[in-house]
């Protein structure tokens, strides 16, 4: 079957679902992943043909996005930070929200060297292997409470040729960090159940819970217990780096503070919400 052809039909299986947009974007990144052929190839190439055994993959996947099941599992890999990265269910999609944290942290260092950083819940390590990628003289540890989600980090971290030193550590239950670190980073769960209705059914569906939700009445339980283990494990001048609930900058702020962190700033990510921060610590 002709592509551009069978791309009318692709799109208009799914539009309903996804909206026209969404599902033409689909239609590229499968055709991307399963026959190395972008946008431009497509239109200098409007000959191409699928072959019998192409079209029933491809007939395959639109089931599989018909139960809203997320395209980056169905490849197995998305893109972060212009890296390619390994994704399962076992682990979290990477956001562009969490690419935004990653810039700032590339920015606020960007003229240091030798530092050592470390990435609390690292998931599929897209934020440990990036910035390992950027600052390849920086030591660079991650930790997770999951071995699933380990594993994949682990071959991310190989798959983009970088040295990161993952531990599976529950942070809840971790009395110290395993050194000292000029950096530290998280993006811990931080959505209440009370949200669920604003999520999204391929995410509420298919992503892994663990990494997503937290309690109503305790959601700052990972903020609190990084920062305090964070006190004790940054150098003087290190630096606390989160994504955070875009309902509780102010109470990420006020927790900061209190626990006795200086310069402390909300940023705004690329839809207008509160979604990272970054704080100092100063050795008292």
């Amino acid at each position: 079957m002709n592509a551009k052809t069978y791309k009318k039909q692709f799109v208009g299986s799914l539009e309903s679902l996804y909206g026209k947009d969404e599902a033409e974007s689909f239609f590229y990144l499968i055709l991307e992943n399963k026959h190395q052929m972008k946008r431009i190839d497509l239109a200098l190439n409007p000959h191409f043909d699928f072959s019998e055994e192409e079209v029933l993959v491809w007939e395959k996947i639109i089931k599989r996005l018909q139960k809203e099941e997320p395209i980056q599992y169905i490849l197995g890999s998305t893109h972060f930070m212009d890296l390619s990265f390994k994704v399962t269910p076992e682990v979290l999609i990477p956001r562009p929200e969490t690419e935004e944290l990653v810039d700032w942290i590339i920015n606020e260092n960007k003229n240091r060297t030798k530092l050592r950083l470390l990435d609390i819940g690292t998931g599929s390590g897209c934020i440990a292997v990036s910035l390992a990628h950027h600052f390849s003289d920086f030591e660079v540890f991650a930790v997770d409470v999951s071995p699933q989600a380990l594993k994949i980090a682990q071959q991310n971290a190989l798959i983009n040729k970088v040295k990161v030193n993952f531990l599976e550590i529950d942070i809840l239950k971790a009395e110290n960090l395993p050194h000292h670190f000029d950096i530290i980073v998280s993006n811990p769960p931080y959505v209440r159940n009370l949200e669920k209705k604003e999520i999204k059914n391929n995410v509420l569906e298919h992503e892994p819970h663990l990494a997503l939700f937290v309690d109503d009445l305790d959601a700052l339980i990972f903020y609190k217990k990084i920062a305090q283990l964070a006190t004790k494990s940054l150098n003087n001048n290190g630096q606390l780096f989160f994504e955070i609930n875009q309902y509780l900058g102010t109470e990420m702020q006020q927790l900061l503070n209190t626990s006795g962190f200086a310069e402390v700033e909300i940023r705004k990510d690329i839809y207008g919400n509160d979604r990272m921060t970054r704080a100092v610590w100063l050795e008292k």
